[in-house]
């Protein structure tokens, strides 16, 4: 008995693989039939409404330049292989793989609850970044509006925040976020990992194209909103010749300021990136897993607090120096002003109307 591999047209993994989680592993296998008499698998997404407590996560981790997040979604579209994110899916007995891309699940009551949690008394305001997990702009927010409702609630309490995205649907957006902006309470972050149509399609199958992102850098500028370009993740063998093309022309844009990431693998993403290394960059593979290993201590990947995002050694060091030139030559992360929390007001709420008879 033969089982077809679940590869989907249009979509970033090539696979369904298991989660940790499951007591039984699904491995698919090609017969030598499926390429002849089968079409491509053509899986549809699905959309669950998600209901909890809180919205906002709080961490502790050093190497994170925030302390709490809002996720308005789990689960991403985008369908990029290399996302960090993807063994979160695991945890509700999903695979990391297409169900990742697939089953996507939102927070109805965000906004509400959003709301509830600024208003506690004693509440201390510190920036809170949207985005953490998954991108906030994927393509079901252009009919949900999850984050918009957020940042809907952001602004009636100035609260400060950042968001980042590879998506020019935050342009939507620009009403409040140039607002809040030039207020000094928002910063975006716009990702792009390559100029290279064809390579981005590929890593990113159904995020915005380099051109579009590279607009939408320079339409947040025009409105008043810092913006930052994130060239991430670098992955060595592949777009990490992009470095300095990618800075320069975010510069261009109108961005103020720039960061980077090294490739991370843990848990089922490295066996997710093999199978795509295998299919779309096959006389690369070997190459680029070697130079991954290089950088993480003979590992596929080093969860090391200050090495997880930047990797160690001489490729490490290298990339951090073509970096740090880059950014000085294009006057990027030149003393960017930390976002102000002093403006955090919780609104006045209007009086029930059955008081003006009390």
């Amino acid at each position: 008995m033969s089982a077809k591999r679940e590869t989907a047209r249009g979509r970033g993994a090539q696979s369904n693989v298991s989660g940790r989680f499951e007591p039984l592993a699904r491995e698919g296998f090609d017969d030598g039939w499926s390429e002849q008499d089968e079409e491509p698998v053509r899986l549809e997404t699905t959309v669950t409404a998600e209901t909890g407590r809180t919205v906002i996560t709080k961490n502790t981790s050093p190497d994170i330049g925030f302390d709490r997040s809002i996720n308005p979604y789990r689960g991403c579209e985008h369908g990029c292989i290399y996302c960090y994110a993807r063994p979160s899916h695991a945890y509700m007995g999903l695979s990391p793989g297409l169900d990742f891309e697939t089953k996507l699940f939102f927070k109805a009551d965000a906004a509400k609850l959003l709301e509830k949690e600024l208003s506690k008394p004693g509440y201390q305001p510190r920036p809170i970044h949207i985005g953490a997990n998954t991108d906030p702009y994927q393509p079901i927010e252009r009919e949900l509006k999850v984050t918009r409702s957020v940042i809907e609630v952001l602004q009636r309490f100035r609260h400060p925040f950042t968001l980042i995205t590879k998506s020019a649907l935050i342009r939507r957006d620009l009403d409040i976020l140039g607002d809040m902006g030039k207020a000094g309470l928002c910063k975006a972050i716009v990702s792009i990992t390559s100029l290279d149509r064809r390579l981005a399609r590929d890593l990113e199958p159904r995020a915005s194209t380099p051109p579009r992102r590279l607009e939408a850098l320079g339409e947040l500028a025009a409105a008043g909103v810092p913006s930052v370009v994130s060239f991430s993740p670098v992955i060595l063998g592949l777009n990490d010749s992009e470095l300095e093309a990618v800075l320069a022309a975010a510069a261009k844009a109108g961005a103020v300021g720039a960061t980077y990431v090294m490739l991370r693998l843990p848990l089922e993403i490295r066996a997710l990136f093999e199978e795509w290394l295998s299919v779309h960059r096959p006389d690369r593979a070997k190459r680029i897993m070697s130079l991954v290993r290089q950088m993480r201590g003979g590992r596929a990947y080093e969860a090391a607090f200050g090495l997880r995002m930047t990797g160690q050694g001489p490729w490490a060091e290298l990339i951090a120096q073509r970096f740090g030139r880059a950014c000085e030559k294009h006057g990027l992360n030149r003393g960017a002003e930390a976002l102000d929390v002093s403006q955090f007001q919780v609104p006045t709420q209007p009086k029930p109307q059955l008081d003006l008879f009390g």
